[in-house]
């Protein structure tokens, strides 16, 4: 099973994503509308500034640009049709090193660890339920909301990168997603080639077990060293190392609603013993009861606004009911004196 701590070994000292990611957006853009220049202009961005691959901008002027182009251009699914063209080469090292791995669980696994090395703000790792791999991916940070096309494009881009590098006609169990349902569902269900649920604790792609470890190729490993070591230096120039607060926020966004979260389980995961996490986090000021309550009214109160019925929410937060979801939130604002 892969460790879901992989993909938060590293993190980036700010919420950026790299300048090469918005390259095939900008193409979009300018393919429709002719007005990607006035829409980059709009959040602050210049195209000169994707003229170096490496180059960052801020992570929530990506989301928000990605939420206008699709209102600008009128696509509702412009962000997963986007994902259907995806190429391992669209991001670098990291797509090469996918295509390399002999199964869809290696690749899986080699992008939850160096996903960073992209984009930050976003939480990503692998997690096994009833015996099949899941892939989770959020971005973090609850301002950035509107977030849908990111979040469809993200899990888009991901299946076309395993139709294009393991097998054209492979289709997931199920695709989930942190928003509402659209009007019309059918043209994601179309993209996806499978059940599209919504309002979920975060978005993600469930791959059966026999897909997951099917072998397609034989590795060559001196490729995929000089690889990694190349991802390695460009991630060593960006990031820094985690609190293990972070960490333990991470988890809790890739396992809540799907796995027990528990002091002993967490620390599992972080290779701690469960009295040494807990001693870290009383270190930094918190506890993972309090972290627990953090992520649930964040994601509570993105759900709330957005009118979403108390017993779907509860269903996504990991509670047993909408009466211990409500009597949670009471809590919630009672300990901030509302």
């Amino acid at each position: 099973m892969a460790a879901a701590p992989h993909f938060i070994s590293r993190m980036p000292a700010f919420a950026s994503i790299r300048a090469s990611v918005l390259a095939p957006l900008v193409q979009q853009i300018d393919k429709k509308t002719g007005k990607a220049d006035l829409l980059l202009a709009g959040h602050g961005i210049l195209r000169s500034q994707l003229e170096d691959p490496y180059a960052v901008v801020p992570m929530g002027r990506y989301v928000a640009l990605f939420e206008e182009a699709a209102l600008l251009i009128g696509e509702p699914t412009f962000g997963a049709r986007m994902g259907t063209a995806f190429k391992p080469a669209d991001i670098g090292p990291i797509g090469m090193l996918f295509s390399l791995s002999p199964t869809i669980r290696h690749a899986f696994e080699r992008m939850s660890k160096y996903v960073n090395s992209v984009q930050g703000a976003t939480s990503s790792g692998l997690f096994e339920e009833d015996g099949d791999l899941v892939w989770n991916y959020r971005v973090v940070d609850p301002a950035m909301w509107p977030r849908r096309q990111d979040s469809e494009y993200s899990l888009a881009a991901s299946c076309q990168l395993v139709r294009s590098c393991f097998a054209n006609g492979w289709r997931p169990l199920e695709v989930h997603f942190e928003h509402q349902p659209p009007r019309d569902p059918l043209p994601l269900e179309r993209i996806f080639r499978a059940p599209v649920l919504f309002g979920q604790s975060g978005n993600r792609i469930v791959i059966s077990k026999a897909d997951a470890d099917k072998i397609y190729r034989q590795e060559d490993r001196s490729l995929t060293t000089i690889l990694e070591r190349h991802i390695a230096d460009l991630v060593g120039e960006t990031d820094f190392d985690p609190t293990v607060a972070q960490k333990v926020r991470a988890l809790i966004g890739i396992y809540l609603g799907h796995r027990p979260i528990t002091v002993v389980t967490i620390a599992k995961e972080l290779g701690l013993s469960p009295r040494t996490l807990q001693r870290r986090l009383a270190d930094e000021g918190i506890s993972l009861r309090s972290l627990m309550r953090e992520h649930r009214l964040s994601l509570a109160a993105l759900h709330l606004a957005n009118d979403v019925k108390k017993a779907r929410i509860a269903d996504a937060l990991g509670y047993a009911d909408s009466t211990v979801l409500w009597r949670a939130h009471r809590s919630w604002n009672r300990r901030q004196g509302k």
